[in-house]
């Protein structure tokens, strides 16, 4: 399976050890993995509807786990998405390896479900959005002020409105 990651491999990353809540009315965290900053957002299945978190930032290379810690704290999510960076042709890269791993450690780390989302252009949509006045998430416009919602966040956020569409 090397250097290709087929849609059923996408799925197996990692599985439940313990009951979570009734599918269709769980709480999910998505990220979107980076070695610089990891974008964050949570979504409820019922509603379907989303929202983007502020960015963790990464210390050399290795995730803020204090951070996503005091996010499961906060959000108590029942189940957990990872977007799994693919070349165009499907292939894997290298950022595909280890946003596979961020998504095994996430699994040991709080056994829940790690749900895989493909995340193809989703960076270039969530930077259309986020410049974009008349975007259609409600995000703000940035001028890169110190407390704009960050590229990676809404990332995060397409990432679940994704996984949240493929479901039905």
């Amino acid at each position: 399976m090397r250097g290709s990651t087929s849609a059923a491999s996408l799925t197996t990353l990692a599985t439940p050890d313990k009951p979570t809540g009734q599918s269709g009315q769980r709480t999910l965290l998505a990220f979107d993995f980076g070695t610089q900053k990891i974008g964050v957002a949570v979504g409820q299945e019922l509603t379907h509807s989303t929202s983007a978190l502020p960015v963790l930032r990464s210390r050399d290379a290795r995730p803020d786990w204090q951070g996503i810690t005091k996010l499961m704290e906060i959000w108590q999510p029942d189940a957990l998405v990872v977007g799994i960076p693919l070349n165009m042709d499907g292939s894997d890269n290298e950022m595909t390896k280890k946003a596979k791993r961020f998504s095994n450690r996430l699994h040991g780390r709080y056994h829940l479900p790690v749900y895989p989302a493909d995340e193809r252009l989703t960076t270039r949509e969530a930077a259309r959005d986020c410049y974009d006045p008349h975007n259609k998430r409600g995000h703000k416009r940035t001028h890169r002020h110190k407390n704009h919602m960050e590229v990676d966040s809404v990332a995060a956020q397409i990432i679940l409105e994704a996984f949240f569409s493929q479901q039905h």
